[in-house]
C-alpha cells in the first residue's frame, strides 16, 4: 500500500468512496467539480491500483491547514489506512511550514489517537468564514473541530 497524489483518473472512484460515507453523515458530500477543482490536495492509498482510502489537505491560511474528506474503503476499514492518510497529511503541512492541522469531524477518538485535540469552532474564524458560511449545516453544525500542532 502506497499513498500518492490523487489523478483525474481516480475521481470518479474517490467521489463513490466520498458519497458512500456522506450517506452515513460521516462526512459531507463532494461535488465531482470540487474534486476536479482541489485534486492538487488530495491524496489516495492504493493497492494493486485500487483506491483504499482518500484524504485532503486543504490550506486555509499562513498556518493553518485542514484534513477533509478522509474516508476509507469499507471493505478495509481497521487496517491503519485512516492513519496512515492523517499521517501523511500532517507529514505534508509540515513540510508546507504549517503549524496548525485542524479537523472538524465525528469521529474524535479517532482524531485523538492521531494526536488532535478539541477546540472550540470559535478559535477558527478562517475556516468559518472561508468554508462554513457555504455549508448547509451552518446554523446548526454537531462537527467537532480538534487540532493538532505540528512541530
Amino acid at each position: 500500500m502506497d499513498i500518492y497524489h490523487a489523478v483525474t483518473s481516480d475521481v470518479k472512484y474517490i467521489y463513490n468512496l466520498i458519497q458512500i460515507h456522506a450517506e452515513q453523515g460521516v462526512v459531507l458530500p463532494r461535488t465531482k467539480l470540487s474534486l476536479y477543482q482541489h485534486l492538487q490536495c488530495m491524496y489516495v492509498m492504493k493497492e494493486d491500483n485500487k483506491i483504499l482510502g482518500v484524504a485532503g489537505l486543504h490550506v486555509l491560511g499562513q498556518d493553518l491547514a485542514e484534513v477533509r474528506s478522509l474516508v476509507v474503503d469499507p471493505n478495509h476499514s481497521g487496517q491503519g489506512i485512516g492513519r496512515k492518510l492523517v499521517n501523511h497529511i500532517i507529514n505534508e503541512a509540515s513540510r508546507l511550514e504549517i503549524s496548525r492541522l485542524i479537523s472538524l469531524t465525528y469521529e474524535t477518538e479517532f482524531f485523538k489517537k492521531c494526536n488532535f485535540e478539541i477546540i472550540s469552532k470559535d478559535t477558527l474564524p478562517e475556516k468559518v468564514w472561508i468554508d462554513c458560511m457555504n455549508c448547509p449545516k451552518f446554523n446548526s453544525c454537531d462537527e467537532v473541530a480538534m487540532i493538532n500542532y505540528i512541530g
